[in-house]
């Protein structure tokens, strides 16, 4: 086909009001500022109160502030785990993800503190040690912390622990339940600083919205799922092992979707299983409302996926995530890096610019251990037919004629390939974490701006 000029701008119908840059910086510095707000609001409820605890020493005080942050994040991170689109859309779910697991660590962290200076300075304070003969608020403050504790320890080394994803997950939110009901009966137990009204109130308010979320994400949200099934039409084995699943709405289809998005899905059970897994749609908005995850069997549940039968009755729940050319309404190109799987998102990009024939030249460079691993590498011919696509492919092994380039993707194959007008086009990169650090790394030394670098988290759970 005739291809436009290759500097033409985007389609303008496709660039949304909620995707500009200063749309999107602006609900980014609301939720900061919400965030920060939440967690500085026990403080503000305390110091502003009627009644003030005696004063009593720094460390003393340093103590119960860091209990009553923790608290506040304890609260906080069912917001970051509720699949909530008002606050992950500016930020990507992924990103919300990660920011949950480092504010887990720093929660925990603020609870050992919390408990260490009074063992260390004010063990009276303490009382038995005992859960038999301990004061029950205190106790229960005790299994707060060993809960929270316990969900760091199997979130991380999950996978060393060989724990399977469905039970880690029912674990996961037993003990974040669990912990969070203690925490909260631990303070109001005590006394000291809550005996106020409206530090009672407060954690009453805290409370019951800890119960919305659990509600929303536990029973309502289910519910609606239930309400608008998906059916499987096709299992199509791709190349290194990776099945694609096309999925056909029963119900109402996916909204708001934009290419490069993913949902997580559940196949053949109950939308109250937890039996579900985040997955990149492969296919992009304008082929809807078909929609396509390519899956490899990388463990867990992912291999019986792989092998489901065209009828399967499905869930999805989506879209999720910012990994999208739709982000980027302003650039005059882009630069893609993929590695193995993680060409997924890249693909659904390159869908929607194939179908709505955007012109901006994309360079795509493509990482996989064998030329004939490589996902998709007929279908990535096909588009560089129809729009500016350059493909650079790099096996780690390559077969015996090759003259391209292999081995890993490092800063030299990146200055062969990226000329210096790219350093200012958007560079999305999906794959392994070791492939995308370095990536990262070598772009940063060749002088692109970090945000002009997408990372898409590659592994999310």
């Amino acid at each position: 086909m005739d291809r436009p000029s290759p500097h033409a701008s985007p389609p303008e119908q496709f660039i949304r009001l909620a995707d500009r840059p200063a749309f999107v910086a602006l609900r980014v510095a609301f939720w900061l500022f919400v965030g920060f707000g939440l967690i500085a609001l026990p403080f503000i409820v305390l110091l502003g109160g009627d009644f003030r605890p005696p004063p009593t020493s720094v460390l003393w005080d340093f103590s119960m502030g860091c209990g009553f942050a923790a608290l506040s994040l304890i609260a906080m991170q069912f917001a970051l785990t509720g699949r909530i689109k008002l606050l992950t859309n500016p930020f990507g779910a992924d990103i919300v993800y990660v920011f949950h697991r480092l504010v887990s660590w720093g929660t925990v962290a603020l609870m050992l503190v919390h408990f260490g200076v009074l063992y260390i300075f004010y063990q009276p304070a303490l009382g038995e040690l005992n859960p038999l003969t301990a004061r029950w608020e205190l106790t229960s403050g005790r299994v707060a912390l060993l809960c929270f504790v316990a969900l760091i320890v199997t979130s991380e080394l999950r996978k060393r622990l060989k724990l399977d994803y469905h039970w880690w997950r029912v674990m996961h939110v037993l003990l974040a339940v669990t912990g969070f009901a203690a925490a909260v009966a631990h303070v109001l137990g005590v006394g000291k600083y809550s005996a106020m009204q409206d530090v009672r109130a407060l954690w009453l308010g805290a409370t019951l919205v800890w119960v919305g979320f659990i509600l929303w994400s536990r029973v309502l949200r289910p519910m609606r799922q239930r309400a608008n099934p998906w059916r499987v039409v096709s299992n199509v084995a791709e190349r290194g092992g990776v099945h694609t699943l096309t999925l056909r709405p029963e119900g109402q289809a996916l909204t708001a979707w934009r290419p490069g998005q993913f949902a997580w899905l559940s196949v053949g059970h109950s939308p109250w299983s937890m039996k579900e897994h985040p997955f990149t749609i492969s296919t992009a908005p304008d082929r809807g409302p078909e929609i396509s995850f390519s899956i490899k069997p990388l463990g867990d549940d992912s291999q019986r996926l792989t092998q489901t039968q065209p009828g399967t009755i499905a869930y999805v729940d989506g879209p999720f995530g910012t990994f999208s050319i739709d982000r980027e309404g302003a650039a005059d190109g882009f630069v893609m890096i993929a590695g193995g799987v993680g060409i997924t998102p890249v693909i659904a990009n390159l869908h929607a610019m194939q179908s709505r024939k955007d012109a901006r030249p994309v360079i795509l460079i493509y990482a996989n251990a064998t030329l004939e691993d490589a996902p998709f590498r007929e279908e990535l011919e096909r588009m560089a037919r129809d729009i500016d696509l350059t493909v650079v492919h790099v096996p780690e092994t390559p077969p015996e004629d090759w003259q391209g380039e292999s081995g890993r993707i490092d800063e030299a194959l990146l200055r062969r390939h990226l000329p210096a007008a790219t350093r200012d086009w958007p560079h999305m990169l999906c794959g392994p974490a070791p492939m995308t650090d370095a990536v990262i790394a070598a772009l940063l030394g060749m002088g692109v701006h970090a945000r002009q670098i997408d990372l898409e988290v590659f592994d999310l759970v």
